[in-house]
């Protein structure tokens, strides 16, 4: 993910962070925030009305004096006993009703933010280009979606709520102290100086380990995938400890982090609790005078220290908040870093649709490179050409590293050319709408992907609203028919996670089964049958040979006996194309695919059989 601003340029642009995360997200539940501050404002003006009214109960109903409630209501002694009670309960009405409204108000906004983040970075993420996908480890943006979303949440629904109500309790607290004694009330301003100063001195501590945090729990979800993504590697070389170790320091890593920001929150309350007792200490011997000459009643001194500690307990939750707000500002900074990328494989302004119907593909003069020259990167693909028409077979074979994968990702502009261009039917793809680009387009791989859900579901992937009638025709089409409806639950039975469950062989035949549905003019087959065993590459052969009927086919295969039947065989080494032609002509030829044939492994290596 992208590292967060320095903090000293955080102040600059908080004005246009505040704004976005208005624009983009509080604003779209504006009816719920502004609600939940109406709520937090009754909320912390009732606190401090409850604490106000201690001192016409105290002079009235132990004193027995008559007494005035915010210089308005006037109570006699004989009225004390009942008036004052219910008053209070009144009030506590009030504020009860004001915080439930509260709580509930700021529980629904905070999640319908969370939930608007998640989707927007899931979406930001699907849609990003595989070279930036490729870059970045999973684990930065399952960081994001879970732990940095929550943060916002936390910071701009309670953390602006709370702000809101504990300010104005301050502000209430505080405009009572000053009409019940001004005096009094100047000298717990005398603190406020230093009081801010150690709230600003621990602010800038926690908002510099609060990002440091955030980087190391990104680097622990990492951690965390890889470790399950290759338990098995990790298992058969015993590298348990080692890993348990690798995760130990990220975890410790994370924990220096978490403990400065838990200290500096810590340590700040203690400091300001100092300031506010030498505080309460000069107000009490301020106060105790004032009441030697008669100018302070019991109640008034009472209801005043209630106040004073009443605006030293709102004080500290303040403080407390700026964590909350420093974690939400970052957590949106690098939201907004990420979601702010923008794919660099774009459709056009004017892109145009491509007609249903058979398709011609041609690379003409193509070169690309997956990372810039001046950032020190080699060509893959150099000055490549060749076509596939409608029914044709073509196959590219060719040492390991080569670029024949590339060629096939090029086609559905995973990447663009940096030379050249690919066309469909004469139309350079990069004038076509993407979304047309890809229907035309169907991909079996290696090691087919399988979502965990109904095999059905993983059929249907690509035509979503298909029949079940329509399924099964393309599971028999596939020779998937018989196994699926073998397994307990057929057809409705999930395929686990990665389709872990079924063998090599029976994932492939389902994505072949997804292949056929889709039904697309143009099918690319990425050594489709290099990882099966024999019994299992003859079903999936039989059934990849009913799918390549009538379609342009680009296939990459290293074994002898799948592509010599093939139309047209490029042979590509070191990014260019050193031979064309058939099987029969390619071998009498004498060169490269000559020399792969003979070893009857066409990217040089040996053929190495796999269980199904």
């Amino acid at each position: 993910m992208t590292t967060p601003a320095p903090a000293e340029d955080e102040k600059e642009a908080l004005r246009p962070l505040m704004g976005r995360i208005w624009r983009d997200y509080l604003s779209h539940h504006r009816t719920p925030l502004i609600l939940s501050i109406f709520c937090a404002a009754i909320v912390g003006v009732m606190a401090a009305t409850v604490l106000q009214l201690l001192q016409p109960a105290i002079d009235g109903l132990f004193l027995g004096k008559p007494v005035t409630i915010w210089r308005i209501i006037t109570i006699p002694p004989e009225q004390a006993l009942l008036s004052i009670p219910l008053i209070i309960v009144g009030a506590g009405l009030i504020w009860t009703a004001a915080a439930l409204g509260q709580a509930a108000l700021v529980n629904r906004l905070g999640h319908g933010i969370v939930g608007d983040i998640q989707v927007k970075l899931f979406g930001s993420m699907i849609r990003a280009d595989l070279a930036r996908l490729r870059s970045q480890h999973s684990g930065g943006f399952v960081a994001s979606v879970l732990f940095d979303a929550n943060l916002v949440r936390e910071a701009f629904t309670n953390g602006v709520v709370n702000y809101t109500q504990h300010g104005l309790t301050l502000v209430a607290v505080l405009s009572y102290m000053a009409w019940t004694d001004w005096k009094l009330t100047a000298i717990v301003f005398l603190g406020a100086p230093v009081i801010a100063y150690v709230l600003r001195r621990f602010g800038k501590r926690m908002r510099k380990a609060t990002t440091g945090a955030m980087v190391e729990t990104g680097n622990l979800s990492t951690a965390l995938m890889e470790n399950l993504d290759g338990v098995r590697l990790i298992k058969i070389e015993n590298r348990e400890a080692a890993e348990e170790a690798r995760v130990g320091e990220v975890v410790a890593r994370r924990q220096r982090h978490v403990i400065k920001s838990a200290d500096s929150r810590a340590f700040a309350g203690p400091f300001s609790n100092l300031v506010a007792m030498i505080v309460v200490a000069a107000v009490m011997a301020y106060a105790g005078w004032q009441a030697r000459q008669g100018e302070m009643s019991v109640g008034a001194f009472a209801a005043y220290i209630g106040l004073l500690m009443s605006a030293g307990q709102s004080l500290r939750q303040v403080t407390n908040l700026q964590t909350v707000m420093a974690e939400g500002l970052t957590a949106a900074r690098r939201l907004f870093a990420s979601l702010d990328i923008q794919p660099e494989i774009r459709e056009a302004v004017d892109a145009a649709a491509l007609p249903a119907g058979p398709v011609t593909v041609a690379l003409e003069h193509v070169s690309f490179a997956y990372a810039p020259a001046a950032q020190g990167g080699a060509p893959t693909l150099s000055d490549v050409s060749l076509t596939v028409a409608p029914g044709e077979t073509v196959a590219l074979v060719g040492p390991s590293g080569g670029g024949k994968s590339t060629i096939l990702s090029l086609l559905p502009r995973f990447y663009d050319v940096t030379a050249g261009r690919v066309t469909l039917n004469g139309t350079d793809i990069r004038e076509l709408k993407l979304q047309d680009l890809r229907a035309h387009i169907a991909l079996v791989t290696q090691e087919p992907f399988l979502f965990d859900d109904t095999i059905a579901a993983n059929i249907a992937y690509g035509r979503p609203g298909a029949s079940q009638v329509d399924i099964e025709a393309a599971a028999a089409s596939a020779a998937a028919h018989d196994f699926i409806t073998d397994l307990p639950e057929g057809y409705q039975t999930r395929a686990g996670e990665a389709g872990l469950r079924l063998s090599g062989g029976q994932r492939q035949r389902i994505a072949i089964a997804r292949a056929f549905l889709k039904d697309a003019p143009i099918l690319l087959l990425d050594e489709a049958t290099s990882a099966l065993d024999t019994e299992s590459e003859a079903l999936v052969q039989a059934a990849l040979d009913r799918l390549m009927e009538g379609r342009a086919t680009l296939m990459i295969a290293h074994r002898l006996s799948t592509v010599r039947n093939a139309d047209r065989i490029y042979v590509i080494q070191s990014g260019k194309v050193v031979e064309q032609g058939s099987h029969a002509s390619l071998v009498r030829k004498g060169g490269l695919y000559a020399r792969l044939a003979k070893q009857q492994s066409l990217d040089g290596d040996p053929v190495v059989t796999a269980g199904a």
